[in-house]
């Protein structure tokens, strides 16, 4: 039950922190067709799926294998990103009870079809990662974000 308030908590801060606030910036003209574009609903937000990574079952300490493992799930998300599946990806900084060690945003409302993206992770299938699954609701505008990431990026992984 802790473990699913804590959860609960974190994903309604993402939540809070996604609506842009208002008096936040000036007021800017209503963009029909990028709303369109984005899915937008008429708060400006939509439906995706966050997929939090765990510690898998599996440990690998031959080091030159987990590097290959990560390697291919640097990989991985970079390939779901370019197909414009995966919006949002990281590591946690520090070790939680939870053992959550990453977290995945899927441009999607499909639990079913965020699960087979996040299946495509080498780590994931190498069992050291395992995850869980949620229902999300965030600005449709995320997604934005990552044709500027590139440009502030001097090494990509």
């Amino acid at each position: 039950m802790k473990k699913t308030t804590s959860l609960l908590a974190f994903v309604l801060l993402i939540s809070f922190l996604s609506i842009p606030l208002k008096g936040q910036n000036k007021k800017t003209e209503f963009n029909q067709e990028l709303a369109t574009k984005l899915g937008a609903d008429k708060y400006g937000m939509k439906a995706y799926t966050i997929v939090m990574l765990t510690t898998g079952a599996t440990k690998i300490e031959e080091k030159t294998k987990m590097s290959e493992l990560m390697k291919g799930h640097l990989g991985n998300i970079g390939k779901l990103a370019d197909e414009g599946k995966i919006i949002v990806a990281g590591p946690f900084l520090e070790k939680n009870k939870e053992n959550y060690r990453g977290m995945f945003i899927f441009n999607t409302k499909s639990k079913e079809e965020a699960e087979q993206w996040v299946k495509t992770d080498p780590a994931v299938q190498a069992g050291v990662f395992s995850y869980e699954i949620f229902p999300w609701y965030g600005s449709a505008a995320l997604p934005l974000y990552l044709e500027h990431h590139k440009e502030i990026s001097q090494e990509n992984p």
